[in-house]
């Protein structure tokens, strides 16, 4: 009998160990991201990506040897700022901007990505883990309508990406994969609530539910009600063209719009609706 418990016991000590080495190691704080350079045609799909463009200020979250803010600044005429934990990937940055011509351009900081201001972006890159993804994530979706976020190979778990683009990367070091996907996110306005029509329309409301950048809920008015449902893309809200037609709002602070308006709605064109501050329009 003793013989055949010592395997058992064995087993369970082992089980037992391994348990605690996982909470340990669970307890431990992450680790920086590795530095693993983005090739060009992926730094350029990034940009391509997001459209930028002059006048944009793109803020690159982990920026190694600075090359994705710098060909922003060269290519695309933008202004940006790389954020990067490791100095001398920092140093090396500066120097490259000043060979590129750029440097009064672009500014690189030492600096914690968790503890930057991310407000002035409208372009923001990165190449992290996907745990530092989604520890950003709240952060990205409280950031301006329209901002756009372009991730190497990493989702946002349930936000899912806007549009996805494969490129391929015939020499790439990390993962089976000879490719990268280029993730693109537009944040989307917060239009989650009760909204109150102004002007002729007054009585109206809309009500909404929104999961990231999708929408559903209903427009009443008098005794009619339609039933919405669509996509959000920065400020626009857009559901698709169907018996009712389709129906474009916009949305600026708390002022939702009707900007397109098809078969009986299109009297309405022009309306506007105001985020409720309670619970009914009254």
């Amino acid at each position: 009998m003793q013989k055949a418990l010592a395997p058992i016991f064995l087993y369970a000590l082992f089980a037992l160990t391994f348990y605690f080495l996982a909470l340990e190691a669970h307890a431990q704080p992450l680790e920086e991201v590795p530095f693993i350079i983005s090739p060009d045609n992926v730094t350029l799909e990034m940009l391509n990506s997001a459209g930028v463009k002059r006048g944009d200020h793109v803020i690159d979250l982990g920026s190694g040897d600075g090359r994705i803010v710098i060909l922003a600044a060269k290519r695309f005429e933008a202004t940006g700022l790389g954020v990067e934990i490791d100095p001398s990937l920092v140093e090396r940055s500066k120097a490259s901007a000043r060979n590129a011509g750029v440097a009064n351009k672009v500014e690189f900081r030492v600096q914690d990505l968790f503890k930057t201001d991310l407000a002035s972006a409208t372009v923001i890159t990165m190449y992290l883990l996907p745990e530092f993804n989604l520890q950003l994530r709240p952060a990205l979706l409280a950031l301006k309508p329209g901002t756009r976020i372009v991730s190497h190979d990493w989702d946002m778990g349930a936000w899912k990406p806007d549009r996805t683009t494969v490129v391929a990367v015939p020499n790439k070091a990390v993962g089976r994969e000879k490719s990268s996907q280029i993730h693109l996110w537009t944040v989307p306005a917060q239009v989650d609530g009760l909204w109150c029509a102004t002007g002729l329309l007054r009585g109206a409301s809309i009500t909404l539910t929104q999961t990231y950048q999708a929408f559903a809920g209903t427009l009443a008015w008098r005794n009619r009600t339609r039933a919405l449902a669509g996509t959000i893309s920065g400020t626009e809200l857009r559901t698709p063209a169907g018996s009712s037609g389709e129906l474009v709002l916009q949305a600026a602070d708390d002022v939702l719009r009707i900007a397109s308006a098809q078969g009986h709605m299109a009297l309405a064109q022009g309306a506007s609706f105001r985020r409720a501050a309670g619970a009914s329009c009254g």
